[in-house]
């Protein structure tokens, strides 16, 4: 039985002379593992619709239990990131977390759709990198179901404290204290918290229609990848290699 689905791969690995495995983020399969016949020979078909990346539309069949791609046909290949260092290890960390956050066989329509509008706002839009990468990092804890409280202080009630709890993702002002709520905090300024309550609730196709100066965007980048990765519980090579491009 053939079946058609459209997915972005978030990874290949080498698997016999001419055949890849990807791991590929679909929109009604969920993540999939696919095998890639051929797709190292010159003359394939198949070799630019299954590169890192590559948004395509795949018909697969079903043979001993793994999808075996027989036809696909790229949407969006990104070739602006494919040729930037920089563009393109920030867009390695983000299919690194959706591998992460991804289960298999459990569609996750909106994680595809963040992936693809960050994808987009870096290489069509040019948007700046730490927007971009703030915005996918919030959006993506809030999509994997670590929604922070962002109401207000979580001991006094005040509406603009001035510090956000990484651990425990939510606001408190720098004077409160309380035994009940300890954890590593994060200095947030009025700008960036507006903007992260923006994020956490705006429709998916205006999340990227705010602007902050080139500060707050450090500082609000700083404050969403502590948060994911410290709800992830775990760091990712693509963003420490990314990083490493400015040291």
């Amino acid at each position: 039985m053939f079946e058609k689905t459209e997915g972005i791969v978030l990874r290949t690995i080498e698997y016999k002379d001419s055949d890849k495995l990807l791991t590929v983020l679909t929109r009604d399969l969920g993540k999939v593992t696919m095998k890639a016949r051929g797709v190292k020979s010159k003359n394939s078909k198949l070799r630019a619709c299954c590169q890192l990346l590559a948004y395509s539309e795949f018909t697969v069949r079903d043979y001993q239990g793994r999808y075996v791609i027989t036809e696909a046909v790229s949407k969006e290949l990104f070739p602006e990131l494919q040729s930037d260092l920089e563009l393109l290890s920030l867009a390695s960390y983000f299919v690194q977390v959706c591998d992460t956050v991804a289960q298999e066989y459990d569609p996750m329509p909106e994680l595809l759709s963040l992936l693809l509008n960050a994808l987009y706002a870096l290489s069509k839009l040019k948007l700046p990198q730490l927007m971009v990468k703030a915005v996918f990092e919030l959006r993506t804890a809030c999509t994997a179901g670590f929604l922070p409280d962002l109401r207000g202080c979580a001991i006094c009630g005040r509406e603009d404290p001035d510090r956000f709890n990484i651990t425990q993702g939510m606001l408190q002002c720098a004077a409160c204290r309380s035994e009940d709520v300890n954890g590593i905090r994060m200095p947030v300024s009025s700008g960036v918290l507006n903007a992260m309550r923006y994020i956490c609730s705006a429709d998916p196709k205006r999340l990227f229609s705010f602007r902050l100066s080139d500060d707050s965007y450090t500082e609000l980048s700083q404050i969403t990848e502590s948060y994911l990765t410290m709800r992830l519980e775990r760091g990712f090579s693509a963003l420490d290699f990314y990083k490493s491009l400015f040291l």
